[in-house]
C-alpha cells in the first residue's frame, strides 16, 4: 500500500496492536499529525509516529491510556485551523524589494522612506541601489539606522570624502592634470579618484558587514560599464567599492575598475533599479524615484546653469521610463530645487523630509499591494 494512501494511518497503527500503550500513544499521535498537515503530509506522519515509538519505549511514563482524549485536542486544533482567516492561513510571504533611484543631494529621501517604512514594520527582504540609492542602500542593508545614516551624511565629512577639495579648485588646476601624461603616465579621466569615498564608506560600517555578502540584507549596487554600455548589478565583493563604482559621476570621478569592467554612476544606464531589483528575486518592487518634476516655467530657464540641470533630468527620466513601468509600485517624493550636487546641509534635511511625507502618503496602497502580492503567492 502507498505511503499517500488515505488511510496510511490505520494500517500503520494496526500494525502496532500487539502493542497496548504503545499503540495507543502511536494511533493519537499519528491521527494527530494527520489532521494538522496537509501539504507535506506523508514525510511528518513518518515524524510523529516515530516520535510516538520513541517516546513510549524510551519514556514509558509518556504512555498514554485509551481513555486519553488526545483525539478530542486534535478534532481542536482542526476547528481552530477551519476559523483561520485567509490572510492567517497564508504560508509564504513574498519578498519586498526597494529599488532606490539615484539623483544626488535628492537621494537623501530614501533615508526619510527607509525610516517611515521601518516605523510601520513593511517588510524591505532587499535592496538594489543607483548613485546615492546605492549609498544609503549599503549602508541600511550593512545594519545602521536610518537615523544614523542620517546623522553621517549631513556631516561635513560625508561631503569632504565625495569631493576631496572644492569643485572650483579642482576645476582651476586642471591643466595641471595634462602634466603625469608628458611623462607616459595616463590615469582614468576625472575630476576625483574616489579612493578616500570608498574608504570613508567602509570606515562608517560595522567591520563584520564590508564585503556585500556579509550583509544583513540581500544588496546590489547598480553601475554602468563604459566598454559595452550596459547596467550591472555588482552583488559581491567590497561595499565601499561597490558604492564608489556606482556613484562615479563621470567627469567629476574616475571610473572605477572591477575584475574586467569599467565602472561609472549607473545612473545613465539604470537610474531607477526595479529590474535590477526584480532579478534579486523579488515578488514586489517598489521604486523610490527622487526625480524632479517637471512644472517649471520659463523664467525658471533664466538663471545661470538651469537649462543643464533641467537637460540633465530630462535625461535621467528618460532612462528611468521602462523601470517605472516594471515597477508594482512608485513612490516619488517632491525634491523640486535640489540641486543634484547641493552641499547645502538645509538640502538633505528637505529631501529627508520629503521622502518621510512621500512614504507616509503611499502606506495605504505599499500595504494593499503587499496583501495581493501575499494572497498572490499562495495560491
Amino acid at each position: 500500500m502507498s505511503l499517500t494512501d488515505t488511510n496510511w494511518c490505520e494500517v500503520w497503527c494496526e500494525s502496532l496492536q500487539q502493542f497496548e500503550r504503545p499503540y495507543t500513544l502511536a494511533k493519537t499521535v499519528t491521527h494527530l499529525a494527520a489532521t494538522v498537515i496537509h501539504d507535506y503530509r506523508t514525510i511528518v506522519i513518518n515524524f510523529f509516529a516515530a516520535l510516538a515509538l520513541l517516546l513510549t519505549f524510551a519514556f514509558p511514563s509518556f504512555a498514554l491510556d485509551a481513555t486519553t482524549p488526545l483525539q478530542g485536542a486534535a478534532q481542536a486544533v482542526e476547528t481552530a485551523i477551519d476559523k483561520q482567516t485567509p490572510a492567517e492561513k497564508v504560508g509564504r510571504k513574498p519578498k519586498v524589494a526597494l529599488a532606490l533611484g539615484g539623483g544626488g543631494t535628492r537621494g537623501f529621501a530614501h533615508i526619510g522612506v527607509l525610516r517611515v517604512l521601518q516605523r510601520e514594520g513593511i517588510p524591505i527582504d532587499m535592496i538594489a541601489g543607483t548613485s546615492m540609492g546605492a549609498i544609503v542602500g549599503g549602508m541600511f542593508c550593512a545594519g545602521l539606522t536610518p537615523d544614523q545614516i542620517e546623522t553621517k551624511m549631513l556631516h561635513k565629512s560625508f561631503a569632504h570624502s565625495y569631493y576631496t577639495v572644492p569643485i572650483p579648485v579642482r576645476v582651476a588646476v586642471i591643466p595641471i592634470f595634462f602634466v603625469p601624461h608628458l611623462f607616459g603616465y595616463h590615469p582614468y579621466d576625472g575630476l576625483y579618484v574616489g579612493n578616500k569615498f570608498a574608504n570613508y564608506m567602509n570606515n562608517s560600517l560595522p567591520a563584520t558587514r564590508r564585503d556585500i555578502e556579509e550583509l544583513k540584507i540581500p544588496y546590489c549596487a547598480v553601475a554602468a560599464n563604459l566598454l559595452d554600455g550596459k547596467a550591472y548589478a555588482i552583488k559581491t565583493g567590497n561595499l565601499g567599492r561597490a558604492i564608489q563604482a556606482s556613484s562615479a559621476v563621470p567627469e567629476l570621478r574616475r571610473p572605477v575598475a572591477i575584475d574586467d569592467k569599467l565602472f561609472v554612476d549607473g545612473g545613465i544606464a539604470a537610474n531607477l533599479p526595479v529590474i535590477q531589483a526584480k532579478e534579486m528575486g523579488a515578488d514586489l518592487v517598489i521604486g523610490i524615484d527622487v526625480d524632479e518634476k517637471f512644472d517649471a516655467k520659463r523664467q525658471d530657464f533664466r538663471k545661470i546653469l538651469s537649462v543643464g540641470h533641467r537637460v540633465i533630468n530630462m535625461i535621467l527620466t528618460k532612462v528611468d521610463e521602462d523601470q517605472v513601468k516594471a515597477a508594482d509600485l512608485v513612490v516619488q517624493p517632491d525634491v523640486n530645487g535640489i540641486h543634484l550636487l547641493s552641499s547645502k546641509v538645509a538640502d538633505g534635511k528637505k529631501a529627508i523630509k520629503a521622502g518621510e511625507a512621500a512614504a507616509e502618503a503611499a502606506l495605504p496602497e505599499i500595504r494593499s499591494r503587499i496583501q495581493a502580492a501575499t494572497i498572490a503567492a499562495n495560491q
